[in-house]
């Protein structure tokens, strides 16, 4: 049961989260910061990294599994020149103060559903997972929306480092991952045109999961592709149970029912896109 609790929970948690790199604000953020407002990479990889420092790209590869490390090479270190980390940093929570009062108006009564989140947040372990715990060592903010996303990002973060291991545990390597996302119809093989493969390096680790009976000719999940693929998800969903556990069940239904508002608020914004590799569905891919 507390893996498919926390699948639930992540469901509730994802989107909110995401906002960070598709929200008007956070664009605008970023290009204060001297990012390149043309591209949405620059403020993705300074958002997400930042907690770990002025990471370098192996570090920043090593994290961000599914991009290519020569994708990765044109942004990083190069977003540090613009601005280091906790200038990001700085910048981030003002990115989310102006994305969620836009999103709630008025209704920014959060404090209770941030005192759930944090309690989840903090009994997170987070051994072997690098971003959980960098944003973990962050200081919360005083004001409840803030503690709120970030908690939701502690909780997010501590996933996906746990996703990473169940990818690894399958055998599968970084271009594989996607190849083997996309062989389930998760989502259409253009949507990972922006992690960077090449198409060369796309059919190379295609043919490697061919040779292992994981897809067929046309690049679709065999029996064994998709009994992986579950594998993958079982594990990834086990590995992050352990916030929700700590939470119980009551509680952590309690605090679905206080993000609810929140949530369709996201949506409704259209602020996301409708189709993506963000894992905001049956699977899930490190965004």
């Amino acid at each position: 049961m507390s893996g498919q609790l926390a699948r639930q929970m992540w469901h509730q948690i994802e989107p909110v989260h995401a906002t960070l790199y598709f929200s008007p604000a956070a664009f605008e953020e970023s290009a204060k910061l001297g990012h390149d407002a043309g591209s949405r990479w620059p403020s993705y990889f300074a958002w997400r990294m930042a907690p770990l420092g002025a990471a370098g790209p192996k570090l920043v590869t090593a994290t961000c599994y599914s991009f290519s490390p020569t994708m990765i090479a044109e942004y990083v270190p190069a977003v540090w020149a613009a601005a280091g980390p906790v200038q990001v940093l700085d910048a981030r929570l003002r990115a989310m103060d102006r994305t969620l009062r836009a999103l709630l108006g008025d209704h920014l009564d959060l404090k209770e559903a941030a005192g759930l989140a944090v309690r989840a947040a903090e009994s997170a372990q987070v051994a072997h997972r690098p971003l959980a715990a960098a944003n973990l060592e962050l200081p919360w903010p005083q004001e409840p929306h803030l503690a709120l996303w970030q908690a939701y990002t502690v909780l997010r973060e501590h996933r996906g480092d746990g996703h990473l291991t169940a990818l690894q545990a399958a055998g599968l390597d970084a271009c594989e991952a996607l190849v083997s996302f996309a062989s389930v119809g998760a989502a259409p093989v253009g949507n990972f045109a922006g992690r960077g493969w090449s198409a060369e390096e796309w059919a190379a680790a295609r043919d490697r999961l061919a040779s292992r009976g994981l897809v067929d000719a046309d690049g679709l999940a065999t029996s064994a592709g998709r009994a992986l693929r579950d594998q993958v998800e079982r594990l990834t969903d086990d590995l992050a149970a352990g916030p929700w556990r700590a939470l119980g069940e009551a509680g952590a239904e309690r605090l679905a029912h206080l993000n609810r508002p929140l949530l369709g608020a996201v949506f409704e914004s259209g602020m996301l896109p409708a189709e993506s590799t963000l894992g905001i569905g049956r699977i899930q891919v490190s965004a």
